[in-house]
């Protein structure tokens, strides 16, 4: 793996390097906080790697702010001990402080690991691991804690759990979209409006699992649709389709839908207009739809590579 960023922007590359020295200060301090812990695990806890991934490691990102399009600093953290992925104890000042430092132009994501379950996933070939190594950029490593040699998946393991993923996952996208449609018989009733939205998020959710599950063998544990997103697309752009950009008013309401997971359930300030969710629906089918095309023309893919193994 690679660790240079000369095929960066220099104000990508200072941009990075900003976002690592806060996740490395900001986990140290959440590592100590509160006279530390008595714990082998959390005494002695590291953040082993930090690793690009995405469009900016490959080098195919897009920088188009104007248009509403603008790639994200994708990011994996290996630590020491699952434990230590846990974001809201050990990462999310930092995810907040990077959120509010104006000297980094972009969305950055996170996903946090711990190096046991990187390298099972790498020995079983999974494409998400396998594509981090070879494409990935090494920003912080730890000497001595090596990532295991990733091995082949065999065409037919990876038809079987393609199958497996799409079989398991596609009924939930209708069954979110049928429980909003119910919830917008009525969209005079407050009520009623927040629920679907939160429904419709739930589809979307749903959908980008479908997309990468049967794509990438991975999922991360986020409810975040415009990190999910982003994953998504980053894997297919065609599936920006979905969620047209260009004007603000779509963006609002994409911003609107990505803040229902919580704010629907949660908060009395939360409301989403008929008109909002009409359209939130409409594209919400869209993506159903161009996920189950992709999906199926994936399967299809890897049941000819099995059957010319």
């Amino acid at each position: 793996m690679r660790s240079d960023l000369h095929h960066l922007p220099e104000r990508q590359q200072r941009e990075l390097e900003r976002v690592r020295d806060t996740l490395l200060a900001g986990f140290e301090a959440a590592k100590n906080g509160g006279g530390g812990g008595t714990q082998e695990w959390r005494r002695g806890g590291m953040a082993l790697k930090i690793i690009l991934f995405g469009s900016y490691a490959r080098g195919d990102w897009v920088d188009e702010p104007e248009n509403g399009y603008l790639s994200d600093f994708d990011l994996l953290i290996v630590v020491s001990h699952d434990k230590l992925t846990n974001i809201a104890d050990y990462w999310w000042n930092s995810e907040d402080a990077i959120l509010r430092d104006p000297a980094i132009g972009r969305t950055v994501n996170i996903i946090v690991h711990d190096l046991q379950e990187v390298n099972d996933a790498l020995k079983r070939g999974e494409y998400f691991w396998t594509d981090i190594v070879r494409d990935g950029v090494s920003l912080y490593s730890v000497p001595g804690h090596p990532l295991a040699t990733p091995q082949p998946m065999t065409a037919e393991d990876a038809l079987a759990m393609a199958e497996r993923w799409m079989d398991s996952k596609r009924g939930e996208i209708d069954l979110w979209l049928e429980n909003a449609k119910t919830m917008l018989s009525k969209p005079t009733e407050l009520l009623r409006r927040r629920n679907a939205a939160f429904q419709i998020h739930q589809a979307v959710e749903a959908a980008y699992a479908c997309f990468l599950l049967v794509h990438t063998f991975y999922f991360p544990r986020s409810h975040n649709i415009k990190f999910l997103r982003s994953l998504a697309e980053d894997v297919d752009t065609r599936l920006v389709e979905a969620w047209p950009r260009e004007q603000r008013a779509d963006r609002r309401r994409f911003e609107l839908l990505k803040r229902a997971y919580v704010e629907a359930r949660y908060s009395d300030q939360y409301d989403a207009s008929a008109e909002d969710l009409e359209w939130l629906m409409a594209q919400a089918r869209a993506l159903r739809d161009l996920v189950a095309d992709l999906c199926q023309f994936r399967i299809a893919e890897l049941k000819s590579q099995a059957e010319n193994a």
